[in-house]
């Protein structure tokens, strides 16, 4: 059986909601490897729209295990707010159907609190993020003074833990004017939620490697974007995780070669949510047409979206820094009825012509685009379910994104509904 892992391959946004639900109904295990509750998935089944942050997709559908993984941050107090909210919509949430890594994250309140003083900070580069502690929180991952879950199961020996981390924490609030945070504070805090939280808890990379011996489909979601990784995106202005393919090993204790298909997720066109470099932004009435038609806004923080013309460089670089087999493209619909449609083929920096972005942010900062003019169509693509419902000048524009990003279009989707995709590949199947 194949595993499948989704990325974006874009900036975030790409319609990945749809497209992971789609095939979490063939997977008999979907596996969120990184990120937190920072990344929002709209799902719509049956006409019920279900709005996901934390939780993988497949909590929606019975019969499936949702996991965890231990290269995601986890805030408790987000997770059981999730849990509830689908609880009242009919979707039951429980040990049988979710599992979290044993050495997952936290993201406590003062995490939250440094994110948001940052960013409000007029010091240093801003970055957009959501404010809502994820970046701290690896930051003390990887400082190794995190408190994980498995923490949680022993608060005898949790009092120690924070202290460690106040240590750092209590420093850098003092040195902004901000009041200290008390240990008992942070530790009634996680006392209270641990015993709702640790049922879920898992030595998930065992889970994980019997289930795949057992012959099961393992589905592994990804959130943002490629070009928000923190090696490989637009540094400084990305996430605070690696959102490349190779992390869903990592972040869940699968090696590598559990891994045999990587689909990648992008728009028809580009959208950014955040500060950093966007060489295709369209900041006129083509950005405007496209943000409104597209209903360009964040799922979890509902800001509007930078938007701009597709960009065969950017997604030409991604599907060799994921290692993507095929792509979805999605909300080809959106550009139903443009007279004509630009593709970016090529950069400009300081006067020559370069393939790729650059990793250095001034030159990123400096790259001009290289446009390809494609006709557009005035039949509409919304709600096709065949290549033969397509206009023909539409078929040509994908085909031409395929040649120019040097991959296959394994799905094609041409509206938020699940039905409404033409299949060329099944990833499953591959």
């Amino acid at each position: 059986m194949a595993n499948v892992v989704v990325v974006g391959s874009q900036w975030g946004d790409e319609g990945k909601g749809k497209i992971v639900d789609w095939l979490s109904e063939q997977a008999d295990v979907v596996v969120r490897f990184q990120g937190g509750h920072n990344a929002g998935h709209t799902l719509v089944i049956d006409g019920v729209t279900y709005k996901l942050s934390l939780l993988p997709s497949g909590v929606v559908r019975p019969g499936k295990l949702s996991v965890i993984g231990n290269g995601v941050v986890l805030d408790p107090h987000a997770l059981l707010e999730e849990i509830g909210r689908l609880g009242s919509q009919g979707v039951r949430i429980t040990p049988d159907n979710l599992r979290i890594a044993e050495n997952v994250a936290l993201i406590l309140p003062l995490h939250q609190e440094l994110d948001a003083l940052r960013e409000s900070s007029n010091a240093g580069t801003r970055i957009g993020t959501t404010k809502r502690g994820i970046g701290p929180a690896y930051e003390d991952k990887v400082g190794r003074r995190a408190i994980r879950l498995m923490d949680l199961a022993d608060l005898g020996a949790l009092g120690e833990k924070i202290d460690g981390l106040l240590a750092h924490h209590n420093a850098l609030r003092r040195g902004s004017g901000q009041s200290e945070v008390a240990r008992q504070t942070i530790y009634d805090d996680l006392a209270a939620v641990a015993p709702k939280v640790l049922p879920y808890m898992d030595t998930v990379w065992s889970l994980l490697d019997a289930r795949r011996r057992e012959g099961k489909r393992i589905l592994f979601e990804g959130a943002q974007g490629t070009l928000l990784d923190v090696d490989h995106g637009t540094y400084p202005f990305v996430t605070s995780s690696n959102t490349v393919a190779g992390q869903a090993a990592t972040g869940c204790g699968l090696g590598p070669g559990a891994i045999d298909y990587v689909l990648g997720i992008c728009k028809a066109y580009t959208t950014r949510v955040g500060e950093g470099p966007f060489p295709t932004e369209q900041q006129n009435e083509i950005g405007r047409r496209i943000g409104e038609r597209g209903r360009e806004f964040g799922t979890v923080t509902g800001r509007p979206r930078r938007c701009g013309w597709f960009d065969a460089v950017l997604v030409r670089q991604t599907t060799r820094t994921s290692g993507i087999n095929g792509l979805a493209l999605t909300k080809l619909d959106i550009l139903d009825g443009f007279d004509e449609i630009k593709v970016c083929v090529g950069y400009r920096l300081d006067g020559r012509e370069i393939d790729y972005l650059p990793a250095s942010a001034s030159a990123q900062a400096r790259v001009e685009p290289v446009y390809e003019t494609v006709e557009g169509w005035k039949g509409a693509t919304a709600g096709a379910r065949s290549w033969a419902d397509l206009p023909a000048q539409a078929i040509k524009y994908v085909r031409r994104i395929e040649e120019l990003v040097d991959c296959p279009v394994a799905m094609l989707s041409t509206s938020p509904e699940r039905e409404d995709t033409i299949l060329v590949q099944n990833p499953f199947e591959a």
